[in-house]
């Protein structure tokens, strides 16, 4: 490998203008890695390269000299990367050259974990600190019960998972701030609902995605469990809710009502519901979550955007672009 070309981050890389052969080296995480084979018999693959500022996929055939290497080193494998900067459709897709996987010793420099793996803005500790509050403000003693004795169960793990794979805070500690931020919004829209019962909807958004706790692996990269595959998180926190709210003796009609915002919050079938949401309580959880995840995705794109464009690359959860200029402030 040259030790020539200093080391460029994702977003370095995306920054760069008409910068069409240029050669570059980065340290890049292989987020997702999927093995395919052309119509001609031909395997070749596909995968997501990242680091802590932002991801880009490329395509490897199985003719070039690195396919074997990138396909060892599999999901989660950190790996030392030169080659051509190209693109696809407007997005990053660049050549790979030369490819190495970083050794354990190599892996422990100071730092480096710390520049390949994204983490949510605001710091863990002070999120789970403000987590705890609202369970504690929960006034119903079998419903905050439920709440905490789930918790007691996955926190550790909660603290720690994205809230998904690519779609929105899929980063660590992702889980935690979409959580929170749910929470927060919940506890600014209850007084124009009177209809919904604000101790259920504040422990069905806290509990709505703990299924992410099984369904989901992986320290580096994320990829979802022999369970996350075979049951998904809507069953698996659905579970959870049944275990802990008969263990702490919730009556049966506010078990129902609770296990029902974990199987609807998803909102429609095609995006993982198992039912549509038929109470207030989850239409209200349906929707914030729906637009944290939304303004998530929003959130990141604009973390990670670059003075370089005044758009984004197009954003498959909100089927466009973003315009990541600021406002102009008024003079």
């Amino acid at each position: 490998m040259s030790d020539e070309l200093p080391l460029l981050s994702v977003r370095e890389l995306k920054a760069l203008v008409d910068a069409s052969g240029r050669p570059f080296a980065s340290v890049l995480v292989v987020k997702k890695l999927t093995a395919k084979n052309a119509s001609n018999g031909n395997p070749f693959l596909t995968l997501d390269l990242g680091d802590r500022t932002g991801s880009f996929g490329c395509t490897l055939f199985s003719d070039g000299a690195v396919f074997d290497t990138v396909k060892a080193a599999g999901e989660g494998g950190v790996l030392r990367v030169e080659g051509r900067i190209d693109y696809y459709q407007g997005r990053l897709s660049p050549k790979l050259l030369k490819v190495a996987s970083l050794s354990e010793e190599e892996l422990g420099a100071p730092g480096l974990i710390d520049n390949l793996v994204e983490v949510a803005p605001e710091p863990a500790s002070e999120l789970w600190a403000e987590f705890q509050h609202f369970i504690d403000a929960i006034k119903h003693d079998e419903l905050r019960m439920t709440v905490r004795g789930i918790f007691e169960e996955v926190g550790e793990v909660f603290k720690w998972t994205p809230a998904a794979v690519a779609m929105h805070h899929a980063y660590r500690h992702g889980l935690l701030e979409h959580t929170i931020h749910m929470a927060r919004a919940c506890k600014a829209l209850l007084p124009l609902y009177p209809e919904v019962d604000a101790d259920l909807a504040m422990a069905g958004i806290l509990i709505h995605d703990t299924g992410k706790t099984v369904e989901y692996e992986g320290s580096l990269a994320t990829k979802r469990s022999r369970k996350g595959i075979l049951q998904g998180h809507v069953v698996l926190g659905y579970q959870l809710a049944r275990k802990h709210g008969i263990k702490s003796r919730l009556d049966a009609e506010r078990l129902e009502r609770l296990e029902h915002i974990v199987l609807s919050h998803q909102g429609e079938p095609e995006w993982g519901a198992a039912v549509y949401a038929a109470t207030p309580e989850a239409v209200f959880v349906s929707m914030i979550d729906n637009l944290d995840a939304k303004m998530g995705m929003v959130q990141r794109t604009l973390r990670q955007a670059n003075d370089t464009s005044d758009f984004s690359e197009r954003l498959p959860g909100l089927s466009t672009v973003l315009l990541t200029k600021p406002l102009t402030p008024k003079t």
